[in-house]
């Protein structure tokens, strides 16, 4: 009996009659991953191994930031770019400008190391990472995180473009335009980070720090700028998940993006 995870690749007849199936192991999803992209694989372990140290520090430290563990900030971070850099290390196996690839992973490394690295700073001295201008060193501090995260989603917006410049793919027609729909509303709500900047603020009606959701503090209260934020940019996971889902439904995956 063959696994049932095994895929048939080719049958064929021996000389003496006997019939002989070669079966291909699919790869695991890890090992897949690191095959493909080898920067953003191992970047997205060294953030999740971070994000887990971060939560060690929760339960065992009691620095507060706006009345919450000042590692709970760091831990969402490091998390949400262990997600971003996995996802764009899977799909940018599908661009044939591997050149390109390249210079953007190590981008991604450099830019978002940088803003994590600020981020863990501030939380260990018990310091807002964002919105940060009570002294001169926080204020530069929270300007060269601006200049950097500017950076990478003019970055994104490039690979965006190379995949919809890109004519020939191996991919179904809904997998590519989830691909490129999600990149483009991950790129359109990066731009909510722009307004929380002007308003040195993501509450909407209130001034930060009120009464949150677990985990997220996204304000019970009042607006949150930060719930735009979240679900826009992680669509870059989910409508290529549904796009691919979908199998060549190009139209219908527009739609959603819509919704």
């Amino acid at each position: 009996m063959t696994n049932p995870k095994e895929i048939l690749v080719s049958t064929t007849s021996s000389s003496d009659g006997l019939i002989v199936k070669e079966y291909l192991k699919p790869i695991p999803a890890h090992m897949e991953l690191r095959r493909r992209n080898k920067i953003l694989f191992w970047f997205g372990l060294a953030c999740l191994f971070s994000a887990l140290v971060c939560f060690v520090l929760i339960y065992f430290t009691n620095i507060q930031v706006l009345g919450i563990n000042a590692f709970i900030e760091p831990s969402k971070f490091f998390l949400s770019v262990t997600i971003m850099s996995w996802t764009f290390g899977w799909l940018l196996f599908y661009l044939q400008n591997q050149r390109a690839v390249r210079i953007f992973s190590w981008a991604t490394v450099i830019l978002m190391g940088f803003e994590l690295v600020i981020i863990t700073m501030q939380a260990a001295q018990g310091k807002k990472s964002h919105f940060n201008i009570s002294t001169p060193a926080d204020a530069l501090l929270f300007s060269l995180m601006g200049v950097a995260i500017t950076i990478f989603v003019f970055w994104v917006a490039y690979i965006a473009w190379l995949f919809y410049r890109q004519k020939t793919f191996t991919i179904s027609y809904s997998f590519l335009w989830g691909i490129r729909l999600g990149m483009t509303l991950f790129v359109v709500y990066a731009l909510t980070g722009f307004v929380m900047v002007a308003n040195m603020a993501h509450t909407v009606g209130a001034p930060d720090g009120g009464p949150g959701l677990p985990y997220t503090n996204w304000s019970t209260q009042y607006g949150d700028l930060r719930v735009a934020h979240f679900f826009g940019m992680h669509s870059l996971q989910f409508l290529p998940f549904v796009g691919w889902l979908l199998n060549n439904n190009k139209n219908t995956i527009k739609y959603i993006a819509v919704i």
